[in-house]
């Protein structure tokens, strides 16, 4: 019988440490998450109070007629916070009416056509020996890789951002909210 209490003892920790964990994760779990599953990606995102940027942005370049109803889509959406970081780097109001095509460039290259859970993404990088390409709705490509537990996305400069918070399901596709704008190789008005 005491050669047994070492493992319970274990298993009552790893247990413990886990709901903790679920717990947590819970409690800190992001906006996105608790979208509506039968609403679209923009109806969502016009919801969602960290993605009022990103909102603005879909009306201005009119792709919000194109994420209410076709799909499906996986949109890597940044935060507020990602978008007012790009802002600060450059001259230009991207949201000015003139911009209206460069805009839709950046949006455009945040999304890709079909329907990419974080576990799909996963698997499309151990098929690929720790990396998966994927071609953008802008037609450029777009680079999935594991850095720990993150899911990290490169754009063409190099430049990353982290999927924050994945998996927010939609009746059109799905959303990832990431911490960082990924830049497109065709603009113009970026640093």
């Amino acid at each position: 019988m005491n050669c047994y209490i070492p493992q319970v003892a274990l298993l009552t920790f790893f247990l413990t440490v886990f709901v903790s964990a679920q717990d947590r994760f819970s409690s800190s779990e992001s906006k996105f998450l608790a979208m509506d599953i039968e609403k679209s990606i923009i109806s969502n995102t016009e919801n969602s109070k960290n993605h009022t940027t990103l909102s603005a942005a879909m009306k201005a370049t009119d792709l919000d007629k194109i994420l209410s109803h076709d799909g499906p889509f996986t949109v890597f959406a940044p935060s507020d916070s990602a978008f007012n970081e790009l802002f600060s780097k450059t001259s230009s109001d991207l949201l000015d009416p003139e911009n209206k095509e460069e805009l839709k460039a950046l949006l455009r290259y945040h999304i890709i056509a079909g329907e990419f859970t974080a576990s799909k993404i996963l698997k499309a990088m151990c098929s690929g020996n720790g990396k998966a390409v994927f071609t953008t709705v802008q037609g450029e490509v777009l680079t999935a890789t594991l850095n720990g537990i993150d899911i990290i996305l490169t754009d063409n400069f190099g430049n990353c951002a982290k999927i924050i918070s994945a998996d927010a399901n939609q009746c059109n596709g799905v959303i990832h909210e990431i911490d960082s704008v990924i830049l497109p190789k065709r603009i113009s008005l970026l640093p």
